[in-house]
């Protein structure tokens, strides 16, 4: 079990920036399979995701173990996942990017929202996207599907190292979520991504009233000439950013 816990100060730095800045950052530490590939919001939300990862890993369902009468089984891993997942996490599911059934529906995400939970993610579909698109919760998953997950995936393992679209996530590790999609923060870098992107934010903020007013990128955007950095720095100044 990963040991790190994201703090609030950490948590505010992060949303207020986007996953293009996570992803770039992370690319200079030679990370480049961060991005959850294939997932997008169910509804875009005015809030950025940002929560330690809670995963659900799927296998294919087998016709013998999986009747709809495994419900009353009250440990079945779906349920208690959703009723485990601490508040402000984020429940990862695994389900090995098949969007044939839902991982999740309305009702399920409702309960995770009313528990204190961040968001949600999921590699696989979900059910009634509607009422999950109007809950205040983020939420991002491949695409709707009505078939129950009974049908193609099994709830197996709580809580332990998963894929989701193509990425590697670990229980601990900081997921960020915009309107592009969602990027994994291995845990131990966090606090260093935070600065570093809050900076990259001040500084495209900075280049785009730039260009808006006419200049060009060469040397600005990336800030490779010198005087491009005098110009930020006393734009910050003014601005106090």
């Amino acid at each position: 079990m990963n040991e790190y816990n994201l703090s609030d100060e950490t948590r505010d730095k992060l949303r207020k920036v986007s996953t293009a800045s996570v992803a770039t950052a992370l690319y200079k530490r030679g990370l480049r399979n961060q991005f959850v590939q294939g997932v997008t919001p169910v509804e875009r939300k005015p809030v950025t995701m940002v929560g330690q990862a809670f995963t659900l890993r799927y296998i294919p369902a087998r016709e013998d173990r999986n009747p709809i009468t495994v419900f009353r089984d009250r440990d079945h891993k779906q349920r208690v996942a959703v009723e485990t997942c601490p508040k402000g996490h984020v429940l990862v599911m695994d389900a090995r990017k098949d969007c044939r059934a839902a991982t999740a529906g309305s009702i399920l995400v409702t309960r995770l929202q009313q528990r204190g939970v961040e968001g949600v993610v999921s590699d696989g579909g979900v059910r009634d996207a509607a009422g999950i698109g109007a809950l205040d919760m983020p939420a991002y998953f491949a695409r709707p599907s009505a078939l129950t997950n009974l049908t193609l995936h099994e709830a197996i393992d709580i809580n332990v190292p998963i894929s989701c679209g193509d990425a590697a996530v670990f229980p601990g590790d900081v997921m960020l979520g915009d309107g592009d999609g969602v990027m994994v923060i291995p845990a131990h870098l966090a606090d260093e991504i935070a600065v570093e992107c809050a900076e990259m934010e001040a500084y495209e903020d900075f280049v785009l009233e730039q260009v808006n007013d006419g200049a060009g990128i060469i040397g600005l955007y990336p800030g490779t000439d010198d005087d491009s950095i005098v110009k930020f720095n006393a734009w910050r100044e003014q601005t106090g950013r």
